[in-house]
């Protein structure tokens, strides 16, 4: 079977380096807030150029507590896109305010710029682009909208880690980048782990405080706040793979040029990048149209895995039936009716490949 990612053979080929990072840790006893949450912090500061990294327990904290050192809050709104996962609006919902969607782009799946200037009001907030499947929004209009508005722009990198719009890292235009470690992600560790990277140091102090019971000072606090640190554990192992990310995004956009040239099928759209990006493939993700439930079929067939991100958009979710002013998102739900993501990491090989295109090459 061809799976969606190989972690373990990713694993197999890091394991000596990998097993001694997590012995040192072992050793030394500390597990909370150690030395290698500080220097991957820093680390992870370093690569993306900016300021401040805080390292949090998952993606979706990082989401969480981002809004909410913005100064997010009850009956606030903030503009994001329905077609991602759920935990990009969840966070929204959960500190009180409200998620506001805008269709996306066809091509990209990204947050359509040119659909939230019609959705600000005067209760809006913020703007929550996501980088889709590794794709960077379009961030020049985005960023031009949320300075004629006065907004706050926090950016969902959950799935980009790496990826560059016009020359520069994503999680670096807006106020915070929200990054997610889960273990499928580029960057990944063995568990739930994730991060905010912020210019500011204010909103850096925040989320700090946020992430660890709203102290900074021991048993003083300032803010109600969560129980949300990244695991020791987990900082020494992105510590290792960190140093890698960059040869992995290469051969995950070797990999995507690949399936481009071996993909030969009238009905099905690859995904294209846009000149002024570098994306980083977290998905390779085709548009079907009819076919998908035939192509799907076929796949698992053959022995190889493929998956649909996102079956339901946000808008059209039981949890967000009674949101105010629902309207139809047709890109959205047209994404949703027809994508399909084949297998995609560092480690595909090039048989591999082959085989998956020959697959979807065949079908009738």
């Amino acid at each position: 079977m061809i799976p969606m990612v190989n972690l373990k053979r990713q694993y197999e080929t890091l394991r000596g380096e990998i097993d001694r990072a997590i012995g040192e840790v072992l050793e030394k006893g500390q597990f909370i807030l150690g030395e290698n949450v500080s220097l991957l912090e820093k680390e992870i500061a370093r690569y993306h150029g900016t300021a401040h990294g805080i390292g949090v327990a998952n993606g979706t904290d990082a989401l969480l507590m981002a809004l909410r050192a913005c100064g997010v809050g009850k009956g606030d709104e903030v503009i994001t896109t329905p077609f991602t996962f759920i935990a990009t609006a969840e966070v929204i919902a959960q500190i009180g305010a409200v998620p506001v969607f805008v269709d996306i782009e066809r091509d990209t799946f990204n947050m359509d710029p040119s659909k939230i200037e019609e959705a600000v009001t005067p209760r809006t907030k913020a703007l929550l682009p996501v980088h889709i499947f590794g794709h960077p929004a379009e961030m020049d209009p985005i960023l031009d909208l949320a300075r004629t508005h006065g907004l706050r722009v926090i950016e969902d990198c959950a799935q980009a880690f790496g990826a560059e719009y016009r020359g520069k890292k994503v999680g670096t235009f807006g106020d915070c980048g929200c990054f997610s470690f889960f273990p499928s992600k580029n960057l990944a560790c063995y568990g739930d782990g994730g991060m905010v990277i912020t210019a500011g140091d204010d909103l850096a102090k925040t989320v700090r405080m946020l992430r660890n019971h709203g102290t900074s000072v021991k048993y003083h606090h300032s803010l109600l706040g969560y129980n949300s640190r990244l695991d020791e554990i987990q900082a020494a192992i992105l510590r290792v793979k960190l140093k890698r990310i960059d040869v992995w995004n290469e051969s995950r956009r070797r990999n995507a040029a690949l399936y481009g040239e071996g993909i030969r099928r009238d009905g099905i759209v690859p995904p294209t990048a846009r000149p002024n990006v570098s994306p980083v493939y977290h998905q390779y993700t085709l548009r079907c149209g009819a076919d998908r439930g035939k192509l799907s079929e076929a796949l698992g067939k053959a022995q190889i895995a493929s998956a649909v991100y996102y079956p339901v958009p946000l808008h059209l979710q039981e949890v967000f039936s009674n949101l105010p002013g629902k309207r139809s998102l047709p890109e959205s739900e047209a994404a949703a009716a027809e994508v399909l993501s084949l297998p995609m990491c560092p480690d595909l090989s090039g048989e591999e490949i082959r085989k998956i295109c020959h697959a979807v090459n065949s079908v009738q």
